[in-house]
């Protein structure tokens, strides 16, 4: 079975363990902007205004998704709040932020103009209530109808370079999200070296070769 064609993800969504098969999802190394789907206008809140946006619209900057499961619920506010506190920092790296769950855009008004963590947004909230973007990237729990927490990395050229995708009960680090970026940064700047563990800017890196085998 061709990874490129079909994966199954065991995952355990608020304390059940159920599996799903998720087809033609979007892979590692594969470039976004040669789907469908890229060129496919979703609608999305930001500064009081509906906006329809595309994918292709990000082309030539880092874009960071964001799924997760719904408005008005606990975990996930937390973790918009973190990333809308960071935003700043991820704009100044040439990044921008979209935000995706299953809610419409008049429910992410509402949620907006309630919670005093989601006031701090002020990136483009997409509003995916047919699930399609979710199905893409293989997020969507069909018998829900909800996102897991995925979160994808698309550099300037569409190229998606990192995901993670888990349970919805355990939430996300924008900071580390932070890190991940620059270090995604540093590696498409510098061709030949790679980040090790927990690399921060201004640390060492690595240069792989034959010289430096079972010396680490």
């Amino acid at each position: 079975m061709s990874k490129k064609s079909k994966r199954f993800l065991n995952i355990s969504v608020y304390n059940k363990v159920k599996f799903y098969e998720v087809v033609n999802i979007i892979q590692i190394n594969e470039n976004v902007y040669d789907r469908e789907i890229a060129n496919f206008n979703f609608e999305a809140y930001q500064d009081d205004e509906i906006k329809n946006i595309k994918l292709s619209d990000f082309k030539g900057k880092w874009l960071i998704l964001i799924f997760y499961p719904a408005d008005f619920t606990f975990v996930c506010p937390t973790e918009l709040e973190e990333a809308a506190e960071y935003y700043d920092e991820f704009k100044k790296l040439g990044a921008e932020i979209l935000s995706v769950s299953t809610d419409t855009v008049y429910v992410h008004k509402a949620w907006h103009d309630i919670s005093p963590s989601i006031k701090k947004i002020k990136f483009p909230m997409v509003a995916d209530p047919a699930g399609k973007l979710c199905r893409e990237f293989g997020t969507y729990i069909e018998n829900e109808g909800v996102s897991l927490r995925g979160t994808f990395i698309i550099d300037p050229d569409g190229k998606l370079i990192l995901y993670e995708m888990h349970s919805n009960s355990i939430g996300r680090s924008a900071k580390e999200l932070l890190r991940k970026l620059r270090a995604a940064i540093f590696v498409r700047e510098h061709e030949g070296e790679v980040c090790p563990a927990s690399w921060e800017p201004g640390k060492s890196t690595l240069k792989p070769g034959l010289d430096m085998v079972g010396k680490i």
